[in-house]
């Protein structure tokens, strides 16, 4: 059985070198990727694919830092800092946000848990306010003239 912290490790290697195919062979065919913050859950090979490809086509000079990763038994948590110019469409539950150009960084928790070799359940955490504020996107103020 591979060593499952360094698995993990690797996915995000992956990212970095957009090999989407790798980061997919990882996880079991029902296996399921959920962003908790909004329920969006992407199933299987494809599903990891599309999720990943989602976020290399709105930044695609982004990049990710591994920053922590703790193993127990089939669990493993990956803190990691994502680092990019949106200058590409993001596909969000709440629609498509155009590119805007501006740089962002955020800080994400995976949580894994494998059956074997292969990833059953990933639950990916993330700060979406924070990234919105980064972009320049979401509700404006009004203000009344009197």
């Amino acid at each position: 059985m591979a060593d499952k912290a360094a698995l993990a490790r690797s996915l995000y290697d992956a990212f970095n070198n957009r090999d989407f195919d790798l980061q997919a062979e990882a996880v079991a065919p029902d296996g399921s990727l959920t962003i908790v913050g909004t329920g969006q859950t992407f199933i299987g090979p494809d599903g990891a694919r599309q999720y990943n490809t989602m976020w290399a086509t709105a930044f695609p000079d982004g990049m990710v830092i591994v920053d922590r990763v703790i193993a127990q038994d089939d669990h493993v948590v990956v803190e990691f800092t994502g680092r990019g110019t949106h200058t590409g469409p993001l596909v969000s539950a709440a629609g498509d946000i155009p590119a805007t150009g501006r740089e962002a960084t955020l800080q994400f928790v995976d949580v894994y848990e494998f059956v074997g070799d292969k990833i059953k359940t990933q639950h990916n955490y993330f700060d979406s306010g924070a990234l919105m504020a980064q972009l320049g996107v979401g509700a404006v103020e009004s203000t009344s003239a009197e």
